[in-house]
C-alpha cells in the first residue's frame, strides 16, 4: 500500500451554473512546497513554486442551505489522465469572514474513484477557501491518498 500526501494552493473560479444554486468550480495550482514556522510573533505559513507539473481542479457545489453546500468533482494530478473523483463528507461550510471582500469556507471530501494512478485510491481531502463576491477562489487543500 502506498500513501500519498500533498499540500497545494489551487487558485481560480466559482461561477454560476446552468442550474440554480449550483456553482461551477475551476481552479489550477502548480507545484510547490509549504512551509510553516512558528517563532517568537506567532506561526506564519507560505507556498514556494516547485519544479514539476500542475494540477487541475473541477467541481460542481450545491448549495444546500444559508451556510452549507455539498460538492462534487475531479482533481487531474500532472497532463496525464493521473486523476480522484471526490464528493462532499456530510457538508461544506459557507460563510462571512473577518475580511469582508471574501467569505470564507472548509469542506472534507472522499476519493470515490481514481484513474491512472490513482486507480483504486481511497482517501480524504480537506479544503479551506476563500472566495470573493466575484468568484476569485482561493482554497488550499490538504490530501492523504492511499493507492492499493
Amino acid at each position: 500500500m502506498r500513501h500519498i500526501i500533498y499540500s497545494m494552493q489551487f487558485k481560480g473560479k466559482a461561477l454560476p451554473g446552468h442550474e440554480a444554486g449550483v456553482l461551477k468550480a475551476t481552479t489550477s495550482a502548480t507545484s510547490c512546497t509549504m512551509q510553516s514556522i512558528i517563532g517568537a510573533d506567532g506561526i506564519e505559513g507560505s507556498f514556494h513554486p516547485a519544479e514539476g507539473g500542475m494540477a487541475f481542479f473541477e467541481s460542481e457545489v450545491r448549495i444546500a442551505g444559508q451556510h452549507a453546500f455539498t460538492e462534487s468533482g475531479t482533481i487531474t494530478f500532472g497532463e496525464e489522465a493521473d486523476s480522484v473523483v471526490f464528493s462532499t463528507v456530510g457538508q461544506g461550510v459557507l460563510g462571512p469572514s473577518a475580511d469582508q471582500q471574501r467569505s470564507a469556507g472548509a469542506v472534507t471530501w472522499k476519493i470515490d474513484s481514481g484513474e491512472g494512478l490513482f486507480e483504486g485510491a481511497t482517501g480524504f481531502i480537506t479544503s479551506n477557501f476563500l472566495i470573493s463576491a466575484d468568484g476569485e477562489v482561493t482554497d488550499y487543500q490538504f490530501g492523504s491518498i492511499f493507492l492499493k
